[in-house]
């Protein structure tokens, strides 16, 4: 188990669970732990084990016992394929470099058969396309064919044969593994509007307070992109990333609500589906999908050739970490981002585009973009991130528009289009409350 930390709803387990039947055998989860990840900090470390900890007495309950292995997963997880003398390895899908990085290198390490199931996506990445897709528009048909496929209820996972061999997992102190990565990643402290596990996710889907009530869900197609409307988001995405939540039950619970919201239905499905589906293509298909180099050909001649063009304003990593710019808009954002560890999806756009028109280079601002989102977003490290930044400096998934300094063809923003959109005072303001109440509860707790 990796990107989909969830006991119900999870294909892997189920395809684990299905094969081992066939020989009455049982079935073991395992995770291994890294001491360090993509630039994670307390914020989401701590999200992650707090989440682990919640899962594994349901795993016990249906006689699944949970392995919490740490260090290199391509020593420890062989080893105990080895040592419990299993027939069968099964990982979920994970896109990103790394992580095909170390399925890769278990694999060759194993001598029993090794099954990676997308657990995460509705319709599997490698179903939906053979091919990095250009864009939305181009991945919407092949999806929409095959979810009356895919787009189906889950099955039960029930109990399993009682795990009886002598190799038995060691006894997890969980506050203890929670306190040392929240030690060890303070500097990024965790945050606490959003509670982690797979029943906080279904509260936060299904709840009465939840994203699919009527309340929030019929203003999701009209709202969700004015960031004065938080409640107008799904705010899913935690739970998403880490698993917590299957998108294709997002997807399943929504679409029952289809009569009644049938705009709000069809955005999210769009976002929760498509974009996310597009997101996971890309890097699959992508492995540089964290440099310029990944940009179409247009993209990068047209960055290449501003490159030199003069910037008004140019800021340093820690000037633009720290929120210091003369743009109290863009100010906003990156505080919201760095305290509130989420920032508004129509405001990340807005965020990395100056961060291209701020900075000397557009490699200077990828770089600073990548790192920023994922030390401080909670649900950084994502292929969502990587295809936000790539869009915004890099032009993915996009097309060339009229040419202008620094960016070239690449889409422009500015904060008078953003006035268009919504109030931009009132957003600031937004932020300062929150501010305020930040510095408050940092105040309280130093006494």
């Amino acid at each position: 188990m990796s990107r989909d930390q969830r006991v119900q709803d999870n294909w892997a387990l189920l395809h684990a669970a299905e094969v081992a039947a066939k020989s009455h055998a049982p079935v073991a989860v395992v995770f291994n732990l890294v001491p360090s990840y993509l630039n994670a900090g307390a914020r989401q470390f701590g999200f992650m084990l707090r989440g682990l900890k919640l899962m594994q007495p349901k795993l016990e309950a249906l006689n699944i016992p949970f392995f919490l292995l740490k260090g290199d997963p391509v020593q420890t997880v062989p080893e105990l394929v080895q040592r419990t003398g299993a027939s069968l390895l099964v990982t979920d899908f994970a896109p990103l470099r790394l992580g095909r990085q170390w399925r890769d290198q278990v694999a060759e390490k194993l001598s029993v058969p090794f099954h990676e199931v997308d657990a995460h996506n509705v319709v599997p990445c490698w179903e939906a396309s053979d091919k990095r897709e250009y864009g939305a528009r181009t991945i919407r048909p092949k999806i929409h064919r095959q979810l009356p496929e895919f787009l189906q209820p889950y099955p039960d996972l029930g109990k399993q044969p009682k795990w009886e061999l002598d190799v038995k997992p060691d006894a997890v102190d969980w506050d203890a593994e929670i306190a040392a990565v929240v030690e060890r990643g303070k500097d990024v402290p965790e945050v606490d509007w959003v509670k982690p596990g797979e029943d906080a996710a279904m509260e936060a889907l299904l709840g009465e307070k939840g994203f699919l009530s009527k309340e929030r869900l019929s203003i999701y197609n009209t709202k969700r992109n004015n960031p004065n409307f938080p409640k107008a988001l799904s705010q899913l995405s935690p739970f998403l990333h880490f698993g917590h939540l299957s998108a294709q039950r997002a997807a399943l619970e929504a679409s029952k609500l289809r009569s009644k919201f049938k705009e709000g239905v069809e955005a999210f499905n769009e976002e929760c589906v498509v974009r996310r589906e597009l997101s996971d293509n890309y890097c699959f298909y992508t492995p540089n999908y964290d440099t310029l180099d990944a940009c179409y050909p247009w993209a990068r001649e047209t960055l290449q050739k501003h490159t030199a063009d003069k910037r008004e304003f140019i800021y340093t990593r820690e000037e633009l970490e720290e929120g210091k710019t003369h743009d109290l808009l863009w100010n906003a954002a990156q505080l919201e981002m760095v305290h509130h560890g989420k920032m508004h999806g129509f405001m990340r756009m807005y965020w990395a585009k100056k961060i291209l028109e701020w900075t000397n280079s557009p490699e200077e601002a990828l770089e600073i973009a990548i790192v920023l989102n994922d030390k401080y977003e909670i649900d950084g490290r994502d292929p969502n991130g990587y295809v936000g930044c790539m869009w915004s400096i890099g032009g993915i998934h996009d097309q060339g528009w009229g040419e202008r300094p620094v960016f070239g063809k690449i889409r422009y923003m500015n904060a008078k289009g953003c006035q268009r959109k919504f109030d931009c005072k009132a957003y600031i303001k937004l932020i300062d409350d929150m501010m305020a109440k930040v510095k408050a509860q940092q105040e309280r707790k130093s006494r």
